[in-house]
């Protein structure tokens, strides 16, 4: 007997035996045991999730010598003759291979005439999204106002191809991804008909790997029990597909923790020696941080994690903060993105791999705006840190008109932190650009370098405010005086020479002006 694969032999004969999409089958079953039959369906979702298969049962429930009925009998000779693919009245169409609009015109045609010997003719559409513009626009008169006798069924993974034209004359039903647990019990059910035995990590693994698509997980459990001589193990599994242990990783990751480079390299290159190749340790060291990463916040259940908690060392998983996960996971999915790029994948790995071993030290651009603010925060604070026991009222205690440079020497200090505080900003850059400062008698000098003119220049438009801000909070009754520093012979030297380039460029001269 030839052999049939799981997923042709597996597939659902019933609306009930449709994995993980529940709401379909209740809306679906409902409607058939009300006679509301609509004359277009559109079944959008992923590949492998049971669209197709929905299809034909939805037209053998609408045929069957006993329906329209939410349950087929499957033994009359209309439901056979749909199982089998031979039925004249449903007719199955690859929307990829029949594009064009001279397709849709011979369909157009065809819904004239009654069906052979069913109750409906069926048209179902696979893949219709493919269609072209024309096509679909030759569909529109006919799924709108077909013969009473006709039912369109369209099935696509790419429902934002097809026109709202056309969605808006269907009833649409939008097919899930199947879980893990309704995927390991179907792959029991396959096991125990090919009495395979099989170890409950292993299914896990598949169901895991299927990312929601029963086919996908039928075929790739057909690809492991072609070599598991009836005995399915993850170990197995591992050995034979190259796929990296969870125990190996754990040990790569734990000396990242680290920062061991030289036994992050070594580690790294003794899993490729064993054929596994580079882009499946990305993908498996990836995923592997993505679950590190769910763990720290508390994200614990086995289907979304695809393996159980205990498998993760707890050393590990409290060795990295949130934001350094972040990143490592940002760096393999950027290296897998670009490895198609590379002049070597081996290189680029052992690159990425020798930059993970310093994780810990790496600084997030939050922790960097971060620090920035705490610098510029004890930039602007720290004046009054440095004050440490004495306070502004302690140091002008005794005399308020007192003016001695002992008394006040942190005078400047205490003026810019005052101003702070008043949100007065651009005098308070001002006054940080000082270079040095006298307070002698009654005369407050500061003094600019010739770079901070502009600085100086706004002081003496605010001398007045300056001095009254002294003599209300500080009871200094002092005279504001701004000076620059000269400019020395070198800067006055290369000034010279700047003027007299730009006078030969532009063929000009010096004109002396007055203040």
């Amino acid at each position: 007997m030839a052999f049939k694969v799981t997923a042709t032999k597996k597939r659902p004969q019933l609306f009930d035996e449709l994995a993980g999409q529940e709401f379909v089958v209740s809306t679906l079953k409902s409607s058939l045991t009300r006679d509301r039959i609509a004359h277009a369906y559109l079944f959008s979702g992923p590949r492998g999730v049971g669209k197709t298969s929905a299809a034909r049962i939805l037209a053998r429930a609408v045929n069957c010598q006993e329906g329209p009925t939410a349950t087929p009998c499957g033994v009359c000779s209309s439901c056979q003759e749909i199982a089998r693919g031979r039925s004249l009245d449903v007719i199955e169409i690859d929307g990829a291979s029949n594009t064009s609009v001279n397709d849709i015109r011979q369909i157009r045609d065809e819904v004239l005439f009654a069906p052979n010997s069913s109750r409906y003719k069926v048209y179902i559409i696979d893949e219709v999204h493919m269609l072209s513009n024309s096509a679909f626009n030759a569909l529109l008169k006919t799924i709108e106002e077909p013969p009473p006798y006709i039912v369109f069924i369209f099935a696509t993974t790419e429902i934002h191809k097809v026109p709202a034209t056309i969605r808006s004359r269907c009833q649409q039903f939008t097919f899930r991804l199947i879980s893990i647990d309704g995927i390991k019990k179907k792959l029991y059910q396959a096991a125990e008909d090919l009495k395979v035995s099989v170890e409950d990590e292993a299914l896990f693994w598949i169901a895991k790997e299927s990312t929601g698509s029963m086919r996908d997980a039928y075929t790739l459990f057909d690809q492991i029990v072609s070599f598991s001589e009836n005995e399915v193990t993850l170990a197995l599994i591992k050995e034979k597909l190259g796929i990296v242990g969870i125990d190996e990783l754990s040990s790569i990751v734990r000396e990242i923790a680290e920062g061991n480079g030289k036994k992050v390299l070594e580690y790294t290159d003794s899993v490729l020696e064993k054929g596994i190749s580079i882009e499946q340790f990305v993908i498996n060291l990836t995923e592997y941080f993505r679950n590190l990463l769910f763990l720290k916040y508390g994200i614990k259940k086995d289907y979304i994690l695809g393996y159980s908690v205990d498998t993760f060392p707890g050393d590990i998983i409290d060795a990295f903060p949130i934001s350094h996960l972040e990143s490592a996971m940002e760096l393999l999915l950027e290296l897998y993105r670009t490895f198609r790029f590379s002049i070597s994948q081996k290189f680029e790995l052992e690159l990425l791999m020798s930059r993970l071993a310093s994780l810990k030290k790496l600084i997030t651009r939050q922790e960097l705006l971060e620090e920035l603010k705490q610098i510029k925060s004890d930039i602007l604070e720290g004046p009054r840190n440095l004050q440490s026991e004495t306070t502004i009222s302690d140091e002008i205690s005794e005399s308020p008109h007192e003016t001695s440079v002992e008394k006040d020497s942190n005078i400047l200090v205490n003026l810019i932190q005052y101003l702070h505080t008043e949100k007065k900003i651009a005098l308070v850059s001002a006054l940080e650009k000082v270079e040095s400062w006298d307070l002698k008698d009654d005369e407050f000098t500061l003094v600019f370098n010739t770079h901070n003119k502009f600085a100086g220049e706004l002081l003496k438009k605010e001398k007045t405010t300056l001095s009254n801000i002294l003599s209300e909070s500080f009871g200094l009754s002092v005279k504001i005086l701004i000076s620059f520093n000269k400019v020395d012979q070198d800067d006055q030297e290369q000034k010279d020479q700047r003027v007299e380039i730009l006078k030969n460029i532009f063929q000009g001269e010096i004109v002396e002006g007055k203040e």
